[in-house]
C-alpha cells in the first residue's frame, strides 16, 4: 500500500530497524535512533542495487517519488543511480537527458503554480462582483437584521443584479447607481428608486468595511436627486391602483384579506374601522354600513353608502366569517377580529411595482382621484368622516347621502376599470348580482 504523509508522521522507531514501502522499489527505513532515510532498490544488468536520497521529512514524500522517477529514467538508459551518487562520470547523452527532464519538471511546476494563481485570482474576481457580494451581504447582514427582508430581496433581484451584477464592486460608479434609479423612475416608481439607492448605500458601506472598495457610489448620489421621501403623503395613481389590486388578487393571501384591502379602497374608511366591523352594522336591504361613534376617530357615528361591488363583497364575506359577529374574525378565535397588523403583513408579502405606501394612503388616493374627477369636496370629506367647520359643518348631513352614494358607485366602477384594463384577473363576481339594483 502506498505511503501517505499521515502514515509517515505516525511512524515510530523501535529497537530494530524496519522498512515501509511506497512501491516501485521506494521505501523509508525507520532507524532505532529515529532517522528515516529514503532508499530505492532497482535492478541493473541483472544485479540489485540500492541508493539513498536523504532523510524524511527533509525530503518529502513528493520529493522521494520524483526522485524514484528520475532514478527509473537513469536505469532505463543503463546508468546506475548508485554510481552517480558516488561521483562516477555521467555519459554526455545521459547528462543531456537528465537536464531536459529537470527543465521539464521546472516548466511543469511553474505552469502548475501559474494556473493555481490564475484560479485564485478568478475566484477572487467572482467573489467581488456586485452579484456575489450582494448575496453575501443579504445572507450576513440584510436578511438577519430586517423584519421584512423580502423587499430588499426584490430590489436586488429585480434591478440591482440585472443592472450591475457582473461588475466588480470596486468598479461601480455613481453613474451606475443613477442608471438603475433612472430606469426605475421611468416606470413611475420614484419611491422605489429611492429605496433602491438606499439599499445600495448600505450594501457598499458593508463592502467598504470588508475591504472590497474605498468608495460608496450610492452615498455620492444624494437622495433629493432621486425622489423626496413622503412616507405619509402618498396618493397612488389610477394605474398604480390597478396594478396594486391585480397583485392582491393574483397573490396567495387569504380571500378575506383580499376583500378587506379592496374594501379599504372602495369605502374610504380607516383600517381600524374596517377590521373591527361587526355584521350588525351592515344593512344589506338599505345598502349602508353604519359605524358607531365609539369606533370612530371623532366619536361620531358614520354612515357609508355601499356600492354594488362593496355590497357583494360583504355578501361573500358573510360566508367566510364562520358565524362570527365580526366581519373579519381572527384565525385563532371567532370572538375577536383580525389583528391590526394582519393587512399590513399581507401587503408586505406582495411583489409590487408601485411606490412605497401605507394602508392609510388608500384614503388619500381616493380623495385625490375623486377631486381630480370633479366631485364636490364636501361629499368627499363626508366620506372620509372629516369634520367640516362653520356653517357648512352644520348643513343637513342627510342631504349628502344620495350624492355620496352616486359618487362611491362611480368610484367603485372606476376602480373596476383600472383592475380590468387589458388584463384578465379573477377577482370575483362583485356587483354582478346587484347590477340591476
Amino acid at each position: 500500500m502506498a505511503l501517505t504523509d499521515a502514515k509517515l508522521r505516525s511512524l515510530k522507531p523501535t529497537d530494530k530497524l524496519f522498512q515501509v514501502s511506497d512501491g516501485g522499489g521506494l521505501f523509508v527505513e525507520v532507524m532505532p535512533g529515529g532517522a528515516m532515510p529514503w532508499r530505492l532498490r532497482y535492478r541493473l544488468y541483472g544485479k540489485q542495487e540500492k541508493v539513498t536520497l536523504g532523510d524524511y521529512p527533509a525530503y518529502s514524500l513528493a520529493d522521494a517519488r520524483h526522485w524514484r522517477e528520475d532514478c527509473g529514467a537513469l536505469v532505463g538508459r543503463g546508468v546506475s543511480p548508485m554510481a552517480l551518487k558516488r561521483g562516477d562520470a555521467i555519459p554526455d547523452d545521459v547528462a543531456v537527458a537528465v537536464k531536459e527532464r529537470a527543465q521539464k519538471f521546472i516548466d511543469d511546476w511553474c505552469m502548475h503554480v501559474r494556473k493555481k494563481i490564475e484560479a485564485k485570482e478568478a475566484e477572487a474576481r467572482a467573489a467581488s462582483t456586485v452579484k456575489a457580494f450582494a448575496e453575501r451581504w443579504f445572507s450576513e447582514v440584510a436578511g438577519p437584521s430586517n423584519s421584512n427582508p423580502r423587499n430588499i430581496r426584490r430590489i436586488l433581484d429585480k434591478d440591482v443584479i440585472p443592472g450591475m451584477g457582473e461588475k466588480q464592486v470596486a468598479d461601480v460608479t455613481a453613474d451606475d447607481v443613477l442608471a438603475i434609479t433612472d430606469k426605475i423612475k421611468a416606470r413611475g416608481a420614484d419611491q422605489m428608486a429611492l429605496a433602491t439607492r438606499n439599499v445600495l448605500k448600505r450594501l457598499f458601506a458593508y463592502a467598504i468595511a470588508r475591504g472590497l472598495t474605498k468608495f460608496n457610489p450610492a452615498a455620492a448620489v444624494e437622495a433629493k436627486y432621486i425622489a423626496t421621501a413622503k412616507s405619509r403623503e402618498v396618493a397612488l395613481s389610477s394605474d398604480e391602483v390597478g396594478r396594486l389590486l391585480r397583485s392582491i388578487y393574483q397573490s396567495s393571501m387569504k380571500r378575506a384579506n383580499k376583500l378587506a384591502l379592496h374594501l379599504l379602497i372602495l369605502c374610504m374608511v380607516r383600517k381600524s374601522e374596517l377590521i373591527e366591523a361587526r355584521w350588525d352594522e351592515v344593512d344589506f336591504d338599505e345598502a349602508v354600513w353604519s359605524i358607531p361613534g365609539e369606533r370612530m376617530k371623532k366619536d361620531r357615528a358614520h354612515i357609508v353608502p355601499l356600492s354594488r361591488q362593496a355590497l357583494a363583497m360583504f355578501d361573500e364575506l358573510k360566508g367566510l366569517s364562520s358565524g362570527s359577529e365580526f366581519i373579519f374574525p381572527s384565525r385563532n378565535t371567532l370572538k375577536k377580529p383580525i389583528a391590526h397588523s394582519t393587512l399590513n403583513v399581507a401587503v408586505r408579502t406582495l411583489e409590487l411595482d408601485v411606490r412605497d405606501f401605507v394602508l392609510h394612503d388608500f384614503r388619500r388616493t381616493a380623495s385625490t382621484l375623486l377631486h381630480e374627477a370633479g366631485f364636490n369636496s364636501d361629499w368627499i370629506e363626508k366620506c372620509l368622516a372629516h369634520e367640516t367647520k362653520g356653517i357648512r359643518g352644520v348643513y343637513n348631513r342627510a342631504e349628502y347621502i344620495g350624492h355620496r352614494r352616486e359618487m362611491l358607485q362611480w368610484w367603485a366602477d372606476f376602480v373596476d376599470a383600472q383592475i380590468e384594463e387589458g388584463r384578465k384577473v379573477i377577482i370575483g363576481r362583485f356587483g354582478k348580482a346587484y347590477r340591476a339594483a
